[in-house]
């Protein structure tokens, strides 16, 4: 039973290619994660300027702001 050990040569090759993939998987990954981030970071700046105009509302002077008694009520009516 003879085996052969593989080459220097084929073992390097080999690590390489894995290197190869799991950099491209990093890629991939950090590509994901910008995107994401910069979802969030749209999302946030429409809150704050949702928060900025409420604020507003809530100032002496400012006009009323009607409310619907409907979205007063808690949860379980």
């Amino acid at each position: 039973m003879t085996t052969t050990a593989p080459s220097p040569g084929a073992d390097i090759e080999r690590r390489l290619t894995e290197l190869e993939i799991k950099a491209s998987y990093a890629d991939d990954l950090l590509d994901t994660l910008n995107q994401l981030v910069a979802s969030q970071q749209e999302r946030i700046d429409l809150l704050l300027r949702e928060v900025g105009r409420l604020r507003q509302g809530d100032e002496p002077g400012a006009a009323p702001v009607v409310r619907n008694l409907r979205d007063e009520l808690p949860p379980h009516y």
